[in-house]
């Protein structure tokens, strides 16, 4: 009996090592300080006004933890976001930023490959897409992956980097292209920090 009790609280503490080790072996061990990783000069020349303030926050939900810095600029709407999300570091309920961006952004990817060449479809689903919010499009050129996400006031650009994903999103009155020229710029200035 004794026996039996020792292989069971053996493989009990084998399960329970093989899993602390896999979660740990992808993810950051420590949480990344959003204001950290784009300095108020870098924000203020590429958005054409001085910082004045930059202001940290943080939450979890215990899936993931999501770090943010508001960069407030003398012209205030070209004041600057950047949020940064990462597995929640010490929750047993924390998911992986990887398969959560997978889950978000792949069905995107999933329809621009069934829409290749078939023209009927396209135009179907633009007219679906034309009712709805526009989807997101790619945008190539930073991190492993990046998506701009259009919205009625501006929109945000999400870029995966190895297991932490950042969104970025950036003031002022200029075009679409112009945004997403921007965010591209601020992003590989944040990921070149990880």
């Amino acid at each position: 009996m004794k026996r039996s009790c020792s292989f069971v609280i053996a493989l009990l503490l084998g399960l329970a090592g093989c899993q602390k080790s896999k979660t740990t072996s992808t993810s950051p061990t420590t949480k990344i300080d959003a204001c950290s990783l784009i300095t108020n000069d870098e924000v203020g020349k590429i958005e054409g006004s001085p910082v004045k303030d930059a202001k940290s926050s943080e939450s979890s939900d215990g899936s993931f933890q999501i770090g943010q810095c508001f960069y407030t600029t003398e012209v205030f709407n070209k004041s600057v976001s950047l949020a940064v999300t990462q597995r929640a570091l010490a929750s047993e309920k924390a998911r992986d930023p990887k398969t959560f961006w997978q889950e978000t952004f792949g069905r995107y990817e999933n329809q621009a490959k069934e829409q290749d060449g078939d023209e009927e479809k396209k135009k179907s689903l633009s007219n679906e897409s034309e009712e709805r919010s526009a989807p997101p499009k790619r945008i190539k050129g930073v991190g492993d992956d990046a998506w701009w996400s259009a919205g009625r006031m501006g929109g945000a650009l999400y870029v995966l980097k190895d297991n932490v994903f950042i969104r970025i999103s950036v003031g002022g009155p200029e075009s679409e292209e112009s945004r997403i020229d921007k965010s591209k710029a601020l992003a590989a200035k944040a990921l070149s920090r990880f």
